[in-house]
């Protein structure tokens, strides 16, 4: 069996990731354009806001909501919505941007704890696996929206996907240069390896069913994609 490089239990303990810490996140980062002072209040509201606009756009998409809508169902006046952000695009953005910052703060990050190609590679689906774990609902919101944006939004989107492939690629072509890899099309294998990953938030309900945890599906994604990069042994990485 493949030897994981950390469990889901063991990336947690390491890493305060969750909608409370990504709000509070979305706090500093908008600090200036946020009327509020006082912090902890600032981010149980903006929980609330988050929450309600993951749960409405499930049901209608982020684009069916109204700024109404998210204040009868947040119960928060509109008023009170104002002092975060002054429309609905601002607030995608916001979304968004918080989303891309996780990815690009946590990727490399985990990524440098390995030297050679293939533990990159675990680093990576390990870690994409378990950040998309602990924010599973913010994951579907990108995935889902993102084919129903327009312009800049849209652009924004289709950046957020591609920047996680660009990690994959630049790993496997490494691995191919170093002769860890067998040669293969680095832009396809990146983006079969995305679409592994995307399984497992986009159809979750599956895995559950079925009694499948992170950490096995973890050990299944690393071992399908090792055997057709060729590398040989990869229980004993």
């Amino acid at each position: 069996m493949l030897a994981l490089p950390l469990t889901y239990a063991e990336f947690r303990a390491v890493e305060s990731i969750g909608l409370t810490e990504l709000c509070r996140d979305m706090l500093a980062d908008n600090r200036q354009s946020i009327q509020i002072k006082k912090e902890d209040l600032a981010v149980r509201n903006l929980e609330r806001i988050v929450k309600t606009v993951l749960i409405i756009s499930q049901r209608q998409g982020f684009h069916g909501m109204s700024l109404r809508q998210l204040s009868q169902q947040s119960r928060l006046s509109m008023g009170a919505l104002y002092n975060y952000f002054g429309s609905k695009e601002e607030l995608l953005q916001m979304i968004y941007r918080q989303g891309q910052k996780q990815i690009h703060q946590l990727l490399p990050a985990w990524i440098a704890r390995s030297q050679s190609a293939a533990g990159q590679l675990m680093q990576a689906v390990c870690c994409h696996l378990y950040l998309s774990e602990a924010l599973v609902h913010v994951f579907y919101f990108f995935f889902m929206e993102g084919k129903h944006l327009r312009g800049v939004d849209q652009k924004k989107a289709v950046a957020l996907e591609r920047s996680t492939e660009i990690y994959f690629e630049e790993i496997i072509q490494r691995g191919m240069d170093g002769g860890e890899f067998q040669a293969v099309d680095v832009s396809m294998t990146a983006s079969a390896v995305k679409s592994l990953l995307q399984d497992w938030y986009l159809k979750r309900y599956k895995y559950r069913a079925r009694k499948i945890s992170v950490d096995d599906y973890a050990r299944f994604a690393l071992s399908f994609v090792f055997r057709y990069l060729g590398v040989r042994d990869a229980a004993t990485l």
